[in-house]
Parts: C-alpha cells; sequence; structure tokens
C-alpha cells in the first residue's frame, strides 16, 4: 500500500463533480456549519458540494487577510448551483456528435499525483507545498465546470515505485505529476506509454526519455538551454544598445557560459561592445561606455556584493555625465535582492531573465497566499519561486488544457488565455519524443518605479 499524506485532507482521492449553471440566481443560504477542530475550507466545501469561492461568498466576513477558521466558528453554507433546466429554442437542435465514452472532455479528468508527499525532509515539505498549489487550482477549475479526480501516491526517495505502479489506480490515470527523482524516471516513463498517460515533469532532474516519449512534457529548462534562449531573445530586444560587460573578479562564478556566449553572437552579427572591470579607475571605467547610444551593462557574476559596487560605480559616472544611458541586465538570482537593490533596478531600468516571477504585489498572488493559508492553516514557505504557485499554475495550465483539447493537448502556445500567476508555460515538441518548455520572461523595473513583464513563447 502507498504511503499517503496524512494531514492534507482527501489527498487519496478528491472527486470533484459540479453542476453548470445556465443562469445566475440569487445565492441562498441552507444551512450553518459549526468548525470541528481541524477542519479546512476544502473540506467543508466538499462536504456539502460548492466549492471554496461560493463558501466565502456566503460568508464575507472570511474575506479578509488575517481571518482564521477555528474550531466552533459557525458559518453559512449555500445552496450548490442549481442544475441545469430544461430549455426551448426556435431553431433547431442540431444532433451531437458521437464521441467516446471514455474521453476525458467528457468525464473527470484522472488525475495522478507521484512526488514525496511526507514531512521527513526538505523534499518531502516543498511537494506538500507543490500538492497544496494543485489542490486549489483543482478548486478554482471545479468553478469552471471541470471535474477532477485527484489521486496521490507518497513517492519518496527510497519507495519502490514497481509497488505505486502496480496500484490498479494508477493505471487509468490521464495525466500524472511527477517523479522528483531520476531514478524513478524510467519505469515511470515506460508506464506511461504503455498506458498512454500524458507525464509532467516538474522539476529538475534528467530525463533522457524526452527524447523517445511522446508522451513526456517537461517543465524544466537546463542551464544551458536558458542560456540559449536568453542570449536570443537579448538580441531580438537589444539591438540597438551598446554593451558592456563588467569583470568583477568573481572566481566562483558560473555566468562564463552565458557572458562568452552572448559576446560570441555580438561579434558574429558584427555588433561592437566594451569589456571593463569592477577595479578600474573612474577614467578607465568610464571610456567602456558610449556617449551616443544607450549602454546594457552585463556583469560576469550574480552575486550581490559585486552588483552593489557595479551600481556604486555606474552612479558615480551618471553623477560626472548625467547624459549617459545606461540600462543593466542581470540573472534571475537577482530577484532575491530586492531589498537591498530594488531602488537601483529602477533607477537602471533593469531587466532580469528568468522562467518565473513571483509578485507579491500581484492582487491574484495575494488572493492566492490568502485562500492557502485559510485552507492550510500555514504560509507558504518563503522560496523562490513560490511552490504552491508553482503547482497551482502546473495544474491549471495541463487540466484545462486537458478538458479542452483531451489527448490532443499539446501545450504550444495560444491554445488558450490563460495568464499564469508565476510560471508562465509554453511547449514545443522534441524531434520524435515529448514537450519541452520554452517559456522565458524579462521582469523589467522601469524608471515609473513599475514592474513589467516580457513573455516570451
Amino acid at each position: 500500500m502507498t504511503r499517503i499524506l496524512r494531514y492534507v485532507l482527501f489527498a487519496v482521492t478528491l472527486l470533484m463533480a459540479v453542476d453548470v449553471t445556465v443562469a445566475q440566481v440569487a445565492q441562498q443560504i441552507r444551512g450553518l456549519h459549526k468548525v470541528k477542530r481541524k477542519e479546512t475550507l476544502f473540506g467543508i466545501a466538499r462536504q456539502y458540494d460548492i466549492t471554496v469561492e461560493q463558501l466565502l461568498d456566503a460568508n464575507p466576513e472570511m474575506n479578509t487577510p488575517d481571518y482564521e477558521l477555528k474550531k466552533g466558528v459557525v458559518i453559512r453554507i449555500p445552496y450548490p448551483p442549481t442544475k441545469p433546466t430544461a430549455y426551448t429554442q426556435t431553431q433547431p437542435v442540431q444532433a451531437p456528435v458521437p464521441v467516446k465514452a471514455d474521453d476525458m472532455r467528457n468525464r473527470a479528468i484522472r488525475v495522478g499525483i507521484m512526488l514525496p508527499l511526507h514531512d521527513i525532509n526538505g523534499d518531502g515539505r516543498r511537494m506538500v507545498e507543490y500538492y497544496r498549489g494543485i489542490l486549489m487550482a483543482c478548486d478554482s477549475l471545479k468553478k469552471m465546470g471541470i471535474s477532477i479526480d485527484i489521486r496521490a501516491w507518497n513517492t519518496a526517495e527510497d519507495c519502490d515505485i514497481t509497488k505505486v505502479l502496480g496500484d490498479k489506480a494508477a493505471a487509468n490515470r490521464d495525466v500524472i505529476f511527477g517523479p522528483l527523482y531520476s531514478k524513478q524516471m524510467q519505469q515511470l516513463s515506460d508506464f506511461t506509454t504503455a498506458h498512454d498517460i500524458r507525464l509532467v515533469i516538474p522539476f529538475s532532474i534528467n530525463a533522457p526519455q524526452l527524447q523517445t516519449n511522446r508522451n513526456i512534457f517537461q517543465i524544466w529548462q537546463s542551464p544551458t538551454t536558458v542560456n540559449q534562449s536568453t542570449i536570443g531573445h537579448y538580441l531580438q530586444q537589444f539591438s540597438d544598445y551598446h554593451p558592456v560587460f563588467i569583470d568583477c573578479n568573481d572566481t566562483t562564478s558560473r555566468k562564463g557560459p552565458f557572458t562568452f556566449g552572448l559576446r560570441q553572437q555580438l561579434e558574429a552579427r558584427h555588433i561592437a561592445y566594451s569589456i571593463t572591470n569592477l577595479k578600474s579607475q573612474e577614467e578607465t571605467f568610464a571610456k567602456a561606455f558610449s556617449k551616443t547610444k544607450p549602454n546594457m551593462v552585463i556583469l560576469n557574476t550574480a552575486r550581490s556584493p559585486e552588483l552593489g559596487v557595479a551600481f556604486a560605480k555606474i552612479n558615480g559616472l551618471k553623477m560626472v555625465d548625467p547624459k549617459l544611458e545606461i540600462s543593466i541586465f542581470g540573472y534571475t538570482e537577482w530577484l532575491m535582492y530586492t531589498r537591498t537593490h530594488l531602488e537601483n533596478f529602477y533607477k537602471y531600468n533593469a531587466y532580469i531573465p528568468s522562467v518565473f516571477h513571483y509578485n507579491p504585489l500581484s492582487q491574484q498572488t495575494e488572493r492566492l497566499q490568502q485562500k492557502y493559508r485559510w485552507n492550510f492553516h500555514a504560509d507558504m514557505m518563503n522560496s523562490l519561486p513560490r511552490f504552491a504557485l508553482t503547482g497551482f499554475d502546473h495544474a491549471y495550465f495541463f487540466l484545462q488544457g486537458l478538458h479542452k483539447y483531451g489527448k490532443t493537448f499539446s501545450g504550444a502556445p495560444g491554445v488558450f488565455g490563460y495568464s499564469s500567476v508565476q510560471t508562465p508555460l509554453s511547449f514545443r515538441r522534441q524531434g520524435e519524443g515529448g514537450y519541452q518548455n520554452q517559456s522565458m520572461i524579462f521582469v523589467h523595473y522601469t524608471p515609473e518605479h513599475r514592474v513589467e513583464k516580457l513573455i516570451f513563447k
């Protein structure tokens, strides 16, 4: 028997069915519920066959940032949405197109989660939060009329994946999210091929099976892939800029492949650039900058101390020559430095490449963090990216896509209008194999103190 996460309610089986309303009706209260110890909004909503949003609408006092669901509190339970009623129309009704009875577009989508779901170490705790994000997405999709049957298996690092795959419920899944460990990859790949199941690999594992298994969607992008994508998008966006590479004397830096690769591509396009050093004298440092073109500063390290020194030198340069146009192009790690360097990000029009962007000021982010707190009596971990938001984006994207397109869903750009909370997704088939995520963001800090996202798909 698989070990299922003990403290997440309904983690073994979460069957969500929804009745789609054909008209908006006034919400009426059908009764009261006295909250018991350890109950959650998810559990209460499921008990009465309603969504969390409908429960919150009936109890507006819950819509405050500091609200906590406590034992003994009495809450109002609304009626579930009314079932569709018969309708009439003047035009003849077109005969329905025959579809297969087992088409997932006409039934609950069967989802499997095969990740370490435990409280033993960091892997387990991170995956529990990711799984909770999936559950939140399922609750939101329920409002849209998408039914989901979700089962979770605790596939810890020492798990015998053969026993998990021997569960009859595993073989009838439409999509499986996992694994976290490379050593489980081959068996899962063979299993999903044999049963025609889509396999979504969320995180960084070695998965050579992507090249041969047409059912695989790999979300993680290798550093090499990210570098190549970043260089390509940089050249498209900033071809009119004068690049200034600053050597920061960091012997531990791993940014050489990016800066070297970018310089190669600049040379191939006959775009002139300058190289200077963080220790250079002010006069020598200033000579690297163009007075006739906008300058784009590129460091060869992602560390915060060197970034601070670079900003100090650039500030000194601007005091001497205020007319110089200077922007800065950074690294994903810089998203963690906003407490220290935010004002300089704004001042120097910073662009930071990343495959995600956690924006705590976004209303959508704030709402999901609040719902997470209500549902699980905890805050999301202080990590970048937020794992619950990652799970929410992944589940919303794939389950909406499978509901709309069934087994033909490819995850290609523009298949439907989902605006991600944190992690945009866009896939391209790899030869005769599966699909690789190719989304990329440039997070742009504008001089007007705005944060914008340039999303490439």
